[in-house]
């Protein structure tokens, strides 16, 4: 919703409505941009809407050059909502800010400016330059919520990690057998083939893919689907190349990172890591993965992996769904694992929680609190 201070410009309200649009076309890019952000363009003139454009493929267009061919080209005295300032250097696509004064917009509203300490804030600096009316802060929050990843990866060179798991009531992923199938129900098996369809990749342990067997693909209902980079974890040389991510058909490659001075055949590579605590340095794993520009990674781990990433320090973000169901048992697998912490003052705390309901199931997300 738009800013209610004191001090918001008049006409924010208005701003807002267009400016929200212009965040739903964003969204329409997801999992589908990276390593560039989700960006959207709407284009008024005299009230009316004449051209809408979102940024859909990295290397392709962007949302203000989609945006503008929509408006015929013709937007000269217009105002343009735009998610993200508009880019002022060259890359893969010619700089935007440039493109939008050629073509003399009235004005432009911008929701946030470039999280890019190399770029910020020189798109407005050229459009106010040339004359160029631009307000900057409309539906801010809601913007960088939309490119939490990005916003991390372009300021930090460190993918934006979520922790994913499906638990009991009483906080088991499996029977003490090891039985998982299935924890939880179909409408939140369904929401993570969703988050795969979007992330770059996916993280689990050898443990995982020797017990489970799973395929880490992403499988919906729809034409617009791929898979992400799996990306398995063998500190303790127990992986096999007989399991289905190895063998299947699919577009995405299979990574597996190993100690320094190891090397396993099956993979479509290899990613070599300084031992860590746990086994694997997950923080230098990381660095590793934003070379490779890869922005958003899943923890799909068991227990060992989750805690291994949280004793790391390279969790953002939880998303834990929980089944109306009791699982008991000791030796039961719990959602995090590992030694855990030893007082109330070193445990993991959580902010900004949210929660609702997936079918039967109830979904619990939150992003870890920094220091």
């Amino acid at each position: 919703m738009a800013r209610k201070a004191a001090h918001t410009p008049k006409g924010w309200d208005h701003d807002a409505q267009f400016m929200s649009r212009a965040l739903e076309l964003a969204a329409e890019g997801r999992g589908r941009t990276s390593p560039n952000p989700m960006v959207g363009c709407v284009i008024v003139r005299d009230g009316a809407v004449i051209g809408e454009g979102f940024h859909e493929r990295a290397g392709e267009p962007h949302a203000e050059v989609n945006a503008v061919r929509a408006a015929g080209g013709d937007i000269a005295g217009a105002t343009v909502y735009v998610t993200l300032e508009p880019c002022f250097h060259e890359g893969r696509t010619p700089p935007c800010s440039a493109m939008l004064v050629e073509h003399k917009p009235e004005r432009i509203v911008m929701a946030m400016l470039d999280p890019n300490p190399a770029v910020c804030g020189q798109g407005l600096a050229s459009l106010r330059a040339a004359g160029v009316s631009v307000d900057v802060g409309v539906l801010e929050s809601e913007a960088r919520t939309l490119n939490e990843a990005f916003e991390k990866y372009i300021t930090r060179g460190l993918p934006f990690v979520i922790a994913k798991c499906g638990m009991s009531l009483d906080g088991k992923i499996a029977t003490h057998t090891g039985d998982s199938r299935w924890v939880t129900g179909e409408a939140s098996r369904g929401l993570v083939h969703a988050l795969r369809n979007e992330v770059d990749a996916i993280l689990v342990g050898s443990r995982t893919v020797m017990l489970d067997d799973p395929s880490l693909t992403t499988r919906l209902d729809t034409q617009r689907i791929k898979d992400p980079v799996r990306v398995i974890l063998d500190a303790d040389d127990y992986l096999a190349s007989d399991r289905r991510v190895f063998l299947q058909d699919s577009a995405a490659p299979t990574w597996v990172a190993l100690p320094e001075g190891r090397d396993f055949n099956g993979a479509d590579e290899v990613i070599h890591v300084p031992d860590g605590p746990g086994g694997i340095d997950l923080v230098a794993l990381m660095r590793q993965l934003a070379r490779r520009e890869i922005v958003s990674v899943l923890i799909e781990g068991g227990g060992t992996t989750h805690a291994s990433a949280f004793e790391a320090g390279i969790v953002d973000k939880v998303m834990f769904f929980i089944a109306p169901k009791i699982i008991g048992g000791r030796d039961a697998i719990t959602a995090v694992e590992g030694k855990g912490a030893t007082r109330m003052a070193d445990v993991v705390h959580l902010e900004r929680m949210t929660v609702r309901s997936i079918g039967e199931d109830i979904l619990i997300e939150a992003y870890v609190k920094g220091e």
